[in-house]
């Protein structure tokens, strides 16, 4: 066994004869056990709330998105759909209309988006789950479904037949207007649900039949918005994405859920490396401690220090005691603090100790990744906080 790891696990593990020495060190210790715990739990926490953030969008979010490349819409040929068909990677996809519309109902106006969306809508996206009152739309019919924040805003309801929805959207050209109906393409619709699923979506999309939008829009059979994609094996994604370009080229570009919420995402990840360095510097200063215990060990043992010279103990022997010895207490003490999140987490997860509201616990997520960033962390600023505190040992300190 290397003479110096074996030292330094004696040192750990046996008393001074100093109490104010030995409270340093517990101290230290603690420091060390909170510090990887406490990052490890608010790496947790915010990794639950991250995936309780990105669940609802990933409701009505398709795996693959076909967008234009230029312009608000593309054409699908016959062509097209024929071999979109026969790519094998693909579960199911649907064709979609978007555009920004004017909602109105009883004297009340709302800036919303129409989305037309065709039969398939249903297999591509999980809308029935959100959907709270009602239900879903029937296609080639004047019905739609509108989130909740325009429900509440315009002040309608479901099925109510005795007053129509219209929606507006400007005619394409110039010219003078001289009056609403010269100026708008108006088509009248019946609210048959209302979906919830966070205050942006709710506040913004109207769904539709396809051929409401198409007449709409006055677009062609064969102009399209969009096309969403449900992928048989997600993990495929690149070859699939390569097949979809082959067939539609460079009139699409095709996002996936993470582009689709580049925004989010970025910010999620912004704020999380933030909370990291926020705790990893809590960290530093629980360290400094480490340092500090080491160096009054060092002086305790100085006595001791100065026969390991005598036996023939080089210096970078005698430092490297107290380096692992350091090390040592902020590698234990990470694994055990990294147990005792992990176990807070666990309870969390189970019992719900910490709530948000009276329904809802405060989101965890357990991940591996955090669990060796964690660790990592501690072991390099703790070898670090290690190897400054051991050299300050040199013969002439001993001698002294």
């Amino acid at each position: 066994m290397n003479f110096s790891f074996y030292i330094a696990k004696r040192y750990l593990l046996s008393k001074s004869s100093n109490n104010a020495i030995n409270f340093i060190s517990i101290i230290a210790a603690i420091g060390v056990v909170l510090g990887s715990a406490s990052l490890f739990i608010v790496l947790s926490g915010f990794a639950g709330l991250k995936d309780f953030t990105l669940r609802f969008t990933s409701l009505i979010d398709p795996d693959l998105k076909a967008v234009p490349a230029s312009g608000k819409y593309f054409t699908l040929s016959e062509e097209d759909i024929s071999k979109l068909k026969s790519i094998d990677g693909i579960a199911s996809y649907s064709n979609i209309i978007e555009e920004r519309v004017i909602v109105s109902f009883d004297d009340k106006s709302y800036l919303a988006t129409i989305k037309g969306v065709d039969e398939n809508y249903q297999k591509v996206n999980s809308i029935d789950s959100v959907i709270q009152f009602g239900g879903w739309l029937t296609q080639n019919s004047n019905e739609i479904v509108v989130g909740w924040g325009i429900s509440t805003n315009l002040s309608f309801g479901v099925l109510d037949y005795a007053k129509s929805v219209s929606i507006y959207v400007p005619k394409p050209g110039g010219g003078q207007i001289s009056s609403t109906k010269n100026a708008f393409n108006i088509v009248n619709a019946v609210n048959v649900g209302i979906f919830d699923i966070n205050e942006n979506l709710n506040d913004t999309y109207v769904f539709a039949p396809i051929s409401l939008a198409t007449k709409l829009l006055g677009y062609t059979p064969n102009q399209i918005s969009a096309i969403e994609f449900k992928l048989k094996d997600p993990a495929n994604e690149d070859g699939i994405k390569a097949e979809i370009q082959s067939v539609l080229g460079g009139k699409i570009l095709l996002k996936n859920r993470t582009q689709l919420n580049n925004t989010l995402y970025k910010m999620l990840n912004t704020e999380n490396l933030a909370v990291y360095l926020i705790f990893t510097l809590v960290l530093i200063i629980a360290l400094f401690n480490v340092i500090g215990s080491i160096i009054m060990m060092i002086l305790d043992k100085k006595k001791t220090l100065n026969t390991l010279f005598n036996l023939g103990a080089s210096v970078k022997d005698v430092r490297n005691v107290f380096f692992y010895q350091g090390t040592l207490m902020t590698v234990v003490g990470g694994l055990i603090g990294l147990v005792i999140g992990l176990i807070i987490i666990m309870l969390q997860k189970h019992f719900s100790l910490v709530m948000i509201t009276s329904s809802l616990a405060y989101p965890v997520s357990i991940k591996f990744t955090n669990f060796i960033l964690v660790f990592v962390t501690i072991s390099i600023l703790g070898t670090f906080a290690s190897r400054i505190a051991s050299a300050r040992i040199t013969k002439a300190f001993t001698s002294n």
